[in-house]
């Protein structure tokens, strides 16, 4: 049984997709990430980042004492080693995947991350900032919706890199994009939300109750943290 740590971000959205496409039993455990429950010393000793997601294997590939993986770039990854799908098993097939699944994780996420913040929570609006990452967004959506030009899903075949990705175009509005700007991105993008599998992962995120990061207390405990948090914990 896998024991999935989560809460409804995209990259919490990016493990439920891949248990879902797969078939794996799982547990989802809410870690509500507005009231503080990451830094709780039980689930630091899993991730030590204090962030969603994370996951124990407890019925890991060749047996053993159960295996713990934090980052969702890493998870998606064992995953896929785990049922042997998702992640083609030749070098060049492999590498295609892996390297849309960096851009994803170095790119699109923080990228997309530091919009949201500061179009959407920073408690000053800076003009300067906003206009950074809005049009960062843009530029990374015009890279994707490229790459898609000739092919269905980001490395051909439906992957860890799609998986990885969607969650981060979901909210494309807050982020201040239009789909009609991209239109092989958005046929992706419409094709991947079609899938069973994708609406009984979101379909799974209804089952907590966010607080809107732009609460006080939520945006405190969520924008408020540094070294001297990390230290003391």
């Amino acid at each position: 049984m896998i024991q999935l740590y989560y809460w409804p971000t995209p990259n919490g959205h990016k493990i439920t997709l891949f248990l879902e496409e797969a078939g794996l039993p799982y547990q989802l455990h809410g870690v509500n990430i507005a009231k503080g429950e990451q830094f709780k010393p039980d689930f630091l000793k899993i991730s030590p980042n204090n962030r969603m997601p994370a996951l124990v294997d407890d019925d890991p590939p060749g047996g053993g004492a159960p295996v713990s993986v934090f980052e969702s770039g890493a998870i998606l990854l064992y995953l896929a080693e785990k049922i042997g799908r998702f992640l083609p098993k030749d070098l060049r097939g492999r590498f295609e995947v892996v390297q849309w699944l960096f851009w994803q994780m170095g790119g699109l996420g923080p990228m997309a991350g530091q919009n949201h913040h500061f179009s959407q929570y920073a408690p000053e609006k800076l003009p300067y900032a906003v206009d950074r990452y809005v049009k960062e967004t843009s530029r990374l959506y015009a890279v994707l919706d490229k790459r898609l030009a000739d092919r269905e899903f980001i490395a051909g075949a439906y992957s860890i890199a799609d998986m990885a990705s969607y969650p981060w175009v979901v909210p494309y509005e807050r982020q201040g994009q239009k789909l009609e700007d991209f239109p092989n991105l958005k046929r992706w993008f419409e094709a991947i939300k079609a899938r069973p599998a994708t609406e009984r992962a979101y379909a799974r995120a209804k089952e907590f109750q966010a607080v809107p990061a732009n609460n006080p207390d939520a945006a405190k405990i969520l924008f408020g943290q540094s070294a001297a948090t990390v230290r003391g914990r």
